[in-house]
């Protein structure tokens, strides 16, 4: 009888352990859905600054930054100089300010900033989800300050947003 008890415990315990180890629920928190069996790696091009409009010499460096730092930190990517499973490219087509609003004075009080990039994705894993697109991000600033003064923080902003975009675009399926 006593067998018979311990063996019902052995078997409730195995069974139990079973369950545990086969029913799994996995979350990612970070937004991205890559089936990392079949995507490994992923490559960059230099995201070059053709804008015709302003030029902000730190822009470029800033953006090719910021977006090989959002895939390392939130992907188990793996960087490749070329020929990645993934492939990014473009080029900052677009950086220029313009007047938003008049004040009772004739002179403008409101004014613009804007930063265009066109992105080129290539899915060598799944070709259908390959595309060219373009991305933008604009912030207003009180044109009583010198564009100097205040350009630093909103091209920041402006990047981040743009590369929040492209990544969502890519590899979050939002």
């Amino acid at each position: 009888m006593i067998l018979n008890k311990q063996f019902k415990i052995k078997l409730l315990l195995a069974t139990l352990i079973m369950v545990i180890t086969s029913c799994s629920i996995s979350y990612k928190f970070n937004g991205s859905s890559i089936d990392y069996t079949k995507t490994k790696t992923i490559s960059f091009e230099n995201f070059a600054n053709r804008s015709v409009g302003f030029v902000y010499g730190p822009m470029e460096g800033m953006f090719n930054s910021e977006l090989q730092d959002i895939y390392v930190q939130q992907t188990r990517l793996k960087q490749l100089k070329r020929n990645g499973d993934l492939q990014l490219s473009g080029e900052i087509t677009n950086y220029d300010a313009i007047n938003k609003g008049v004040g009772s004075d004739g002179y403008s009080n409101m004014a613009e900033l804007r930063m265009t990039v066109n992105v080129r994705f290539v899915n060598n894993s799944n070709h259908t989800e390959d595309f060219e697109k373009t991305f933008s991000a604009s912030r207003e600033y009180d044109s009583s300050q010198p564009l100097s003064s205040v350009q630093d923080e909103l091209v920041k902003q402006m990047v981040k947003e743009i590369v929040d975009q492209v990544f969502n675009a890519t590899v979050a399926n939002w």
